[in-house]
């Protein structure tokens, strides 16, 4: 009668208490070890030979080589991102979210003195590394020679990719890895980049129904030769995403597009629509106005809703706390209805 009633014996509450005590112990045990690994992660930033680029000993560097370990400034890490991931895995130190592998892999190097007595340990006599104001050339042909043609290690030591991070072989007992141990993006390895978009896709509303009565959307960002894609959303048609996406901007940029896709198991992923973001407002309001660290909080230029683009309203570029910033909403098209709604931040390489 009691069970009937929703009551449990005292020895089935004791059964739900452990178990509730077991998965509130693992929670907590997790979060703890989280919370090392960080601590861990800003100390080594904090150490003197991390407190300068990695590669051309800008000081204070915010962004990091997840993979190979080093501590990098932003006009480098656009270098390296055009390394592809399978190379170098750029992150910021402080705006990224990382994964325990990350953190793991990072530590395990050591940083800039380890990874550069590695990657570094046979610079040939004379070879000047490029400092803080080298050009955009001098540091592309440097950390492509470092890292990509591996032209500076021990000549029978090989580093090869696997997965989140980079594993050393001696080619004398591993021929088969000594010159083939990447797939190179050659083209988009020899493109300039002048800054960094970071895209923090907010939400979808009124997403199209691509299954039987909803849809798994995630969006698909693309610039250049570089995607990016959001996580899979299930069953939402008003879909919040809160993820940031992070590109490199070439010299000849185009337009940032996206789609919006529904992820299916058993067959293809259906299109749920597309729009274009034109960059130029942004980035030429950017280049007009100079370092907006320097500059109060204002309105710096606008890109206007017309019957050529995909704007569902106005949209107007701001610096906002030193940041330059943009809010876009667009009307997805080629679909019958849907609109996304964007944030994006620019980042120059010369800032």
């Amino acid at each position: 009668m009691a069970e009937r009633f929703g009551f449990v014996s005292g020895a089935q509450t004791s059964s739900f208490v452990h178990i509730d005590c077991v998965v509130l112990y693992d929670r907590l045990k997790f979060q703890c070890s989280r919370a090392d690994k960080m601590r861990k992660l800003k100390e080594l930033l904090h150490k003197s030979d991390n407190r300068i680029c990695a590669d051309c000993s800008a000081p204070d560097p915010k962004w990091a080589s997840a993979n190979i370990g080093v501590f990098i400034c932003l006009k480098c890490s656009g270098i390296h991102r055009s390394l592809g991931t399978h190379i170098s895995k750029v992150l910021s130190v402080t705006l990224d979210e990382w994964t325990d592998d990350e953190i793991n892999s990072i530590l395990e190097v050591g940083g800039n003195s380890y990874a550069n007595a590695i990657y570094e340990a046979f610079l040939p006599g004379g070879y000047h590394k490029p400092h803080p104001d080298s050009s955009q050339e001098e540091r592309a042909d440097f950390i492509r020679s470092k890292y990509e043609l591996q032209e500076f290690l021990k000549p029978s030591l090989r580093i090869v990719s696997n997965k989140s991070s980079l594993q050393a072989t001696d080619s004398r007992k591993d021929v088969g890895n000594s010159s083939n141990s990447y797939s190179f993006e050659s083209e988009a390895g020899m493109v300039e980049f002048i800054g960094i978009l970071k895209v923090k896709v907010i939400k979808g509303t009124k997403l199209a129904v691509r299954d039987m009565l909803s849809s798994d959307p995630y969006v698909v960002l693309t610039l250049g030769q570089q995607k990016a894609k959001t996580k899979v959303i299930k069953s939402n048609l008003n879909p919040v995403w809160n993820e940031v996406l992070t590109l490199s901007v070439p010299q000849q940029y185009g337009p940032l597009k996206l789609q919006v896709y529904d992820h299916d198991v058993l067959s293809k992923d259906d299109i749920m629509g597309e729009a274009e973001v034109d960059l130029q407002p942004m980035i030429n309001a950017a280049i007009a106005f100079g370092d907006p660290e320097l500059l109060s909080d204002m309105q710096i230029g606008r890109w206007l809703k017309s019957g050529d683009n995909a704007l569902a309203r106005d949209s107007a570029v701001n610096v906002v706390g030193g940041k330059v910033k943009q809010e876009v909403s667009l009307r997805l098209q080629n679909v019958e209805c849907g609109e996304v709604d964007l944030e994006l931040e620019w980042i120059a390489l010369n800032q």
